[in-house]
């Protein structure tokens, strides 16, 4: 298991004033990793690099240290009922990263420090929808476990989340590094979920991230310490013998996972989809992608914000969900499918 370590840190100013900031600027000094300083995590524009190749790489080896300026939550159907960052971007590169629709101009990745007031905006929250529960994805802006080795941002938000009566987190990744969240008093209220994917897309799209089977022994690790547990299949892409592909995942999964009798595990499945800016952004710092973006096999669908994506025809996504759906029920019969979207 190869953890993410920066080739160099932004500080905002105030940052280093929380305890975070101090945690991180004492792994930057035992790390010997340069630290520069930016007025602003939204304003880092001396990142080398002569060609948007180069600069998304040294992008993606870039950490920067800030504060979360706007704490309004936005909503996350159907995954949760809000979201937060914790950070944004992540040290993955997946080619079909669905960020690229909005943070495609700043790859770089991006912790926020300030989580005492995340966790006062998660308080108010779940006061206006008292006594419903309200449920919070953290990973929708980035994967907050490919770093937490450097922040222990993801342990402080699972405790905080342990003592609530009326409030549920959701968290999901593409990394194994669990160990320190493993004593964590979570209290069974973080539902921990691991993207998955076939061999073919984790193979061919899914750089810098852990293998499948790292990530279902760090799955086999978090279940074991009492967390719920879930899998996300996303996104599914109907690439060259994908039935076989799939097929393959969901056996690995069925004889891997030891847990699977005795954990009720949810699964979320999402089809493969992409926006004309994503797609952009792509061709540019991946040429030479097998990523099929062809909008003549799609249909257009209108998102969030009157954005327009493209997803796959409706009697291919039928039968992509009935297929998948088929082997799940087949190797985790008492799995529950939460969504197909």
């Amino acid at each position: 298991m190869k953890l993410w370590i920066p080739d160099r840190v932004y500080f905002e100013p105030a940052a280093m004033e929380y305890p975070m900031g101090e945690r991180i600027l004492k792994f930057c000094k035992e790390h010997q990793i340069p630290i520069l300083k930016t007025t602003s995590h939204n304003q880092v524009r001396d990142i080398p690099g002569e060609t948007e190749k180069a600069r998304f790489a040294n992008a993606k080896k870039t950490l920067v240290v800030g504060t979360k300026k706007s704490l309004k939550l936005d909503v996350c159907k159907p995954s949760a009922h809000f979201q937060f960052s914790l950070m944004t971007n992540c040290p993955g590169s997946c080619e079909y990263c669905y960020l690229y629709t909005t943070q495609g101009k700043k790859p770089y990745v991006r912790v926020y420090v300030n989580l005492e007031e995340t966790f006062q905006t998660i308080d108010r929250y779940i006061e206006e929808r008292l006594p419903e529960t309200t449920v919070f994805e953290a990973a929708s802006t980035g994967d907050p476990l490919g770093i937490e080795h450097i922040s222990g941002a993801l342990k402080e938000t699972i405790e905080y989340f342990g003592q609530l009566k009326k409030g549920k987190l959701r968290v999901v990744t593409k990394f194994s590094n669990v160990d320190s969240l493993l004593d964590a008093k979570h209290n069974g209220n973080t539902r921990f979920r691991f993207s998955v994917n076939s061999p073919y897309v984790i193979h061919q799209f899914e750089h810098n991230t852990h293998s499948l089977s790292e990530r279902l022994e760090g799955a086999g690790k978090v279940a074991a310490a009492g967390y719920p547990i879930g899998f996300i299949i996303a996104p599914i892409i109907l690439h060259e013998n994908w039935r076989e592909g799939y097929t393959e995942l969901i056996e690995t999964m069925g004889q891997n996972l030891a847990f699977k009798k005795k954990s009720h595990i949810t699964f979320e499945l999402i089809q493969h989809r992409y926006t004309n800016n994503a797609k952009q952004i792509i061709l540019e710092r991946y040429p030479n992608t097998k990523l099929d973006m062809d909008e003549k096999k799609r249909v257009l669908k209108f998102g969030k914000y009157g954005r327009t994506k493209y997803v796959y025809p409706k009697e291919d996504a039928q039968e992509m969900k009935l297929f998948i759906s088929a082997l799940i029920m087949k190797y985790f019969p008492n799995g529950h499918i939460h969504y197909f979207t």
